[in-house]
């Protein structure tokens, strides 16, 4: 299936901010990820859902972005998942079900480890 997604920036780089970042997409992938996995093993362990809200933040400094300060990360400092779940289970059934969903989330693991990308120009 072929999709097609819009993405801009904010007028704060020259842009028209109409569209999601790029940075905002790689966190919705994330909570998106995460809360398709917690869905998925809710289902497997019996435990029925009746609600799911995720809520996604992160902190990113745009100094390094724009090049103000080379001491400074491009990319976010820290990412913040929140769950807030309405389940037929305990807490600890539901900290265990997050706890897997990160264990088999493919976009956790790549945004937690080093993952090599090639850029080439042909």
């Amino acid at each position: 299936t072929a999709f097609t997604l819009d993405t801009d920036h904010p007028e704060l780089f020259a842009a028209q901010d109409n569209g999601i970042t790029p940075p905002e997409m790689v966190l919705t992938g994330l909570v998106g990820c995460l809360t398709a996995g917690v869905a998925s093993v809710a289902q497997h362990r019996g435990i029925q859902l009746r609600t799911v809200t995720a809520t996604v933040e992160a902190d990113v400094d745009v100094q390094g972005i724009l090049g103000i300060d080379p001491e400074v990360r491009n990319g976010f400092s820290a990412i913040r998942v929140r769950y807030q779940i309405d389940a037929d289970a305990t807490p600890e059934e539901l900290e265990a079900v997050v706890a897997q969903s990160q264990k088999r989330s493919a976009v956790f693991d790549i945004i937690t480890n080093p993952t090599n990308v090639n850029v080439e120009v042909v």
